[in-house]
Formats: C-alpha cells, sequence, structure tokens
C-alpha cells in the first residue's frame, strides 16, 4: 500500500458510535492522589497504543460488545481511569472517582474500507495508523475536562484495530500493561478476577502532597517552548532477529576484561541505536549526545513497590558523551555507560530526584531531553503478543504519534518471539534516510 492510497483511505475511516463505558459497580475510593512520580507527565501526552487483530468481518459487533463489557469489569479494578483530574484548594492534582468525577473511559466504533490488518501490520502508513488511535494531539493536563482513558476500535477487512490513549499523569508503561492484560483477560472469559490487584495508594512511593500551578491551555504550554515548534519527523520501524540481538550482545561483551559485568542485551542494542543514530545524524565529533532511559523504579526505591503498582513509578535517566569518542571507541564503551547509569540510579539516586522536583516544580517540554539526544521508553520485557482477547495474538503492536520527538525509541518483542525485538525509532528525515541505508546498523556487515 502507498502513502498516496493510505492517505486517500485514511479519508474514509468513518465513525459509527461513541459511547462513555462506566465501571460495573462503584469504586471502592472516590479520590486517588497523585504522587510526585506522576507530575512530570502532566505536560506530556496521552500515551497510545495500537493493535492490530485478525477477525471474521462479521463477528466485529459481537467482539466489540464483548470488549466493551470486559472493559467495564476491568474499570472496576483500575478504577483511576474511569475517573477525571482534579486540583483542590491547594492545587494538588488528584483523580476523582466519584460523582460527576466518575466519567467512565470514551469508546469510539470506526470503519474503514478496503484495508486489511495484514497490510496494515506490514506497512509503513503513518497517516492511516494514526487515524486508528483516539487524542492524538491532546495533552495529559487536558485530563481536567477529558477521560483519562480512550479507546478506538475500527473495523477493518479481516480484522479489528484496538487503539487506545492513556492519560500518561496517570500511568506508565507497566501499568499500561497490566490494565491491557486484564482487560483482555476479562473479555475472553476469565471468571477470577484481576490477579495480582492493582495497588492504588500512590502515597506509598511518595507521600508529598506537591501543589503545581498550570497553564490555562495546552496551546499556551507549547507556545512557551524556548526551541519552538519541531521539524518535520519520520517515524520507523526496525526488527532485530534473536540471531542479530545476540551478535550485538557478542560484541559488547567481547572486549570486556574477564572479571567485569556482563553487558545486557537493552545496553547492548541501546548502544548501537545510539551510535548509528549519531552517525546518521552527521555530528561533528565535539557535537554532544545524549541518551535517555525512562526506568522503572519499582524495585529500586526504599522500600521497593510491588510489580502491581498503579501509577507512574518511572524516572528519565541521563548520560552523554562527545559523538567523536563514542563514534571512535568500540561497542562496550557505549554500552558501559549505559550499565554505570542504569546501576548508579538507586533509591538514593531516586529520592534526590523527587526532592529536587517537590523544590522547584517544573512543567516540562520535549527540549528539555536536549539536543542530539536519543530516549528508549517501553520495553521488550513487555510481554505486548500476548495480549488475547479471545480471538489470537495480535498482527502487530505499535505506539501513536503522541510523545514521539526527534530522537526517541519504543522497544516491543518482536511478533516472532525469542529474543528478537523491535525498534520503533523517530527521526528528523534526513538523519532517518541516512540511516535506513546504514548497513553497519542494519547488520547488513558481518
Amino acid at each position: 500500500m502507498t502513502v498516496e492510497n493510505g492517505a486517500a483511505v485514511a479519508e474514509a475511516v468513518t465513525v459509527t458510535n461513541k459511547v462513555m463505558v462506566l465501571p460495573g459497580k462503584a469504586p471502592e475510593k472516590g479520590r486517588c492522589w497523585l504522587a510526585t512520580f506522576d507530575l512530570p507527565y502532566i505536560t506530556f501526552y496521552y500515551n497510545q497504543k495500537l493493535m492490530l487483530y485478525k477477525l471474521p468481518a462479521a463477528e466485529f459487533g459481537e467482539v466489540v460488545e464483548r470488549l466493551k463489557q470486559g472493559l467495564a469489569v476491568a474499570l472496576e479494578y483500575y478504577y483511576p481511569l474511569a475517573g477525571r483530574l482534579r486540583q483542590d484548594e491547594e492545587k494538588v492534582l488528584f483523580v476523582e472517582c466519584e460523582g460527576e468525577g466518575l466519567v467512565g473511559a470514551e469508546v469510539v466504533e470506526a470503519a474503514v474500507e478496503g484495508v486489511s490488518a495484514v497490510e496494515l501490520a506490514e506497512g509503513e502508513n503513518a497517516e492511516l495508523l494514526q487515524k486508528l488511535v483516539p487524542y492524538t494531539g491532546v495533552m495529559n493536563l487536558e485530563g481536567l475536562h477529558r477521560p483519562l482513558l480512550a479507546v478506538q476500535f475500527t473495523k477493518l477487512s479481516d480484522g479489528i484495530a484496538i487503539g487506545c490513549a492513556f492519560n500518561h499523569a496517570i500511568l506508565d508503561g507497566n501499568s499500561t500493561w497490566q490494565f491491557m492484560f486484564s482487560w483482555a483477560d476479562l473479555s475472553r472469559g476469565g471468571g477470577g478476577g484481576v490477579l495480582p490487584l492493582p495497588v492504588h495508594d500512590r502515597t506509598l512511593a511518595r507521600s508529598v502532597r506537591l501543589p503545581l500551578a498550570l497553564p490555562a491551555t495546552a496551546g499556551e504550554h507549547e507556545r512557551g517552548d524556548p526551541n519552538g515548534p519541531a521539524r518535520p519527523l519520520v517515524m520507523r520501524v526496525f526488527s532485530f532477529s534473536e540471531a542479530a540481538v545476540d551478535l550485538l550482545k557478542a560484541r559488547a561483551n567481547a572486549g570486556l576484561p574477564p572479571a567485569a559485568k556482563p553487558l545486557s542485551t537493552f545496553q547492548s542494542l541501546g548502544a548501537h541505536v545510539w551510535r548509528s543514530v549519531s552517525r546518521a545524524r552527521e555530528l561533528k565529533p565535539e557535537d554532544i549526545t545524549v541518551f535517555a532511559i525512562f526506568a522503572d523504579c519499582r524495585s529500586r526505591v526504599d522500600p521497593p513497590m510491588p510489580e502491581a503498582y498503579f501509577g507512574n513509578l518511572i524516572q528519565a535517566i541521563f548520560t552523554g558523551t562527545a559523538a567523536g569518542l563514542l563514534l571512535g571507541s568500540p561497542p562496550e564503551f557505549a554500552s558501559g555507560m549505559l550499565q554505570q547509569v542504569i546501576e548508579a540510579h538507586n533509591a538514593e539516586a531516586i529520592k534526590k530526584r523527587l526532592e529536587e522536583y517537590e523544590a522547584a516544580p517544573k512543567l516540562f517540554y520535549y527540549s528539555d531531553a536536549g539536543m542530539n539526544c536519543v530516549a528508549v521508553g517501553s520495553s521488550p520485557r513487555f510481554k505486548v503478543y500476548d495480549v488475547d482477547f479471545g480471538f489470537g495474538k495480535p498482527e502487530r503492536v505499535r505506539s501513536g504519534s503522541n510523545n514521539k520527538f526527534d530522537g526517541m525509541v519504543y522497544l516491543y518483542p518482536s511478533r516472532e518471539g525469542g529474543r528478537s525485538i523491535d525498534v520503533e525509532l523517530t527521526l528528523e528525515a534526513g538523519a532517518m534516510a541516512r540511516l535506513e541505508k546504514d548497513e553497519d546498523f542494519l547488520l547488513v556487515k558481518p
């Protein structure tokens, strides 16, 4: 399918129904207070996920009803997603989950003619894919006036596209996939409820009540970005087979001293992407380049939080160096930098970062990551291809265009399974064109 054809088809996505899905019963608590971990994401955008499934066309209506019923039950357990953002008289943010604040999830049903799940799964038609995911360009602070979860079910010629938008001030990637697995299990008839139960008490992670002054509108915040509007960007997916991942890891570890701690798959692949993107950007040797990791802190805080903690429990950690040194050194240099910064982010470092933010709260822009940045979100440890609503595993899992800036990377396990990994990467158009021809990056060269 060509981009031109995709653009034409994209206009044919037709909304057929829109409803609000409420929890099947009233939530156990009326309010969920946001923690310091949540607040930096208030001026990010709704986190979008798109899952493509094969499905006989005749079953679409029946399946959608079953998915809505499962969603209503899932929201009983994950009730903050059914609420609305509020601020109290002291400007402290919370989710109201009762009365007028219990608004439910927005659910849209739509259809697109002549497009199959397989075509979408194998293609690169970003414009059409984006029309299958709700809330593009919607900032999280708009949760003061919008639902915190929006879902779009789109009928395809041979399947269904399930597009979701989650307010990122409410939850991180770990919690997102907790919810998705539970919703899928409930939709396919899981009778045992949700286990483990989500942990909603965010004071366990941080009990500070932090007032936050918000702009009147998302546009007001965007206009204040000191670096101005972003340049046009291109999104691509690069699939690294199990053999390729193993090769990168072996290369990175080959130069280590015998007593050194082995470099992980993430550190090896991350360093490969960092070096390749820096080369594609044609950086000068003296240019500084930064690598950012949105690290899960559940096991790092003191005391550790359970995996079922529902909310944001991530922090961005950074390391950087001159492009000349990065590209002129062997692979283990960059991988070792990632290993060092990850291991240094312990409970003490996390607490210090929280205290710094609480002393001077800030509304962030993407440009705050710095120039020449490569930033990694998501994780291949999220078994996204195991999300089965009752009609098999997805043909493809992708992110929407929200929260994507020049150098943003999302890592997913490949559908093929094993240790294979998909790298979903966003870059400026010229750099992307060079990267797509880079035989070292693509591992064409041995």
